[in-house]
């Protein structure tokens, strides 16, 4: 039988949390997709929805490291809270943008870049502060409602927008997506205030400091090898980024097609994340992320063979449940395995890694595909992942053996 998920879920702070996560990701994808429309309804010129994303990822992975050793000196609840209130202002300046038309694109890429310095500090530490309000004999069921819900969030923001603006106007939506965003800052401001972890490190100089998560990750095998896995998988094998040209030019589903297909991975990753909510994957997490991995990399290369629109969603929809369980393992061996002392920075690289195979990974695959084509690119990618696979596990015999049931604080502070 499961374990009983309700202890978990009777701590208030846990559910505040959830409820915090629930609606910081319905108003960031609400607001990611109303500032895109918004920004090609004001230029219409597709060059601009790149900058857009460049204004918000260079500044938050530049300052993602930074982020991480001021999250294991300060308060952690403090600086999420003081991001929390940022975004949420700038939520509110995008709205004054949209009901004046003020300043133009450069307006709003600024304050779209004030976003991203936020996330820079934000992210760092909410993992470290997530971890210190998770008990740690929790750590997997934990991270399986926190992701449960933020998938959620995930999959209807970006509906809940898009029809907002239809129904109520651009404005009004962005008022909206401000009161999800005070609600979020509440949610957390009604968890209590954390300890800061004692520190030996005081003599170090703010550079050791700042790469301090990047030693400790680079000496913990199971670290560095479960964030490898995500980094190359998301870089190699994603194909998202040419959903498109996927629906427009080989499936021929047109706009509402090319809709089914981005949501088909994310429905995936959240029916997997509410059964391990019930069922934890913590037995044998090793094997099954490697596994998971492989799966997401089999996934994708059915993708990119498939001709018919069912099989490619079944494709997408695999990776979603693959990628979803991957993303559950990865984030409690990050809790289990990171001193309290180290998990700002630790996060930090985390989050680095996270957002270059995110970022990066959409310019390679957009790169590739104009080489070779689309359907060459997702195969190739497909079969690299795969082989980063095959070299993960047989350079990290810890993490094939690993059992996060069985893993004890103890060998997570050996590596330090």
């Amino acid at each position: 039988m499961p374990d009983d998920p309700r202890p978990l879920l009777r701590r208030p702070e846990f559910r505040f949390l959830l409820g915090a996560r629930l609606t910081y990701a319905v108003a960031a994808s609400a607001l990611a997709t109303v500032v895109a429309f918004q920004t090609y309804d004001l230029t219409h010129d597709p060059l601009s929805l790149g900058w857009l994303g460049l204004a918000e990822g260079i500044p938050a992975l530049a300052l993602a490291l930074f982020g991480g050793h001021v999250a294991d000196r300060r308060d952690r609840r403090s600086i999420v809270l003081l991001s929390g209130i940022t975004v949420t202002i700038c939520a509110a300046l995008l709205g004054l943008l949209a009901l004046t038309g003020a300043f133009g694109l450069l307006g709003i890429l600024v304050v779209i870049a004030i976003t991203g310095i936020a996330s820079g500090f934000e992210r760092p530490a909410l993992s470290a502060f997530e971890a210190q309000i998770i008990p740690r004999a929790e750590a997997v069921r934990g991270a399986s409602y926190a992701s449960s819900v933020s998938q959620a969030g995930v999959i209807g923001g970006p509906a809940i927008g898009g029809l907002a603006v239809a129904i109520i106007g651009m404005p009004e939506t962005y008022a909206a997506i401000t009161v999800l965003l005070v609600a979020s800052t509440i949610c957390v401001a009604f968890i209590a205030r954390k300890p800061m972890p004692a520190r030996s490190d005081d003599g170090e100089s703010m550079i050791q400091s700042v790469l301090a998560g990047v030693r400790f990750v680079r000496r913990s095998p199971v670290l560095l090898g479960s964030m490898s896995l995500d980094l190359f998988a998301v870089f190699f094998g994603g194909a998202i980024a040419l959903l498109p040209i996927f629906a427009t030019d080989i499936l021929h589903v047109g706009p509402a097609g090319l809709g089914l297909l981005r949501t088909a991975p994310s429905i995936g990753a959240l029916a997997v994340m509410l059964v391990a909510t019930r069922r934890p994957p913590s037995r044998s997490a090793g094997p099954m992320l490697l596994v998971c991995v492989a799966g997401f990399g089999v996934s994708m290369l059915v993708f990119g063979l498939s001709t018919t629109f069912w099989l490619s969603m079944v494709a997408l929809f695999f990776s979603g449940v693959t990628d979803g369980v991957s993303m559950i393992i990865r984030s409690a061996i990050g809790r289990i395995f990171t001193p309290d002392s180290l998990r700002g920075r630790v996060s930090s690289v985390n989050w680095v890694f996270i957002g270059a195979s995110n970022e990066l990974g959409a310019f390679e695959s957009g790169f590739v595909a104009r080489l070779i084509g689309a359907v060459p690119s997702v195969i190739a990618g497909a079969l690299v992942t795969l082989g980063v696979v095959g070299l993960v596990a047989a350079a990290v015999p810890e993490l094939r053996r690993l059992n996060l049931d069985r893993a004890s604080p103890v060998e997570a502070e050996a590596g330090a």
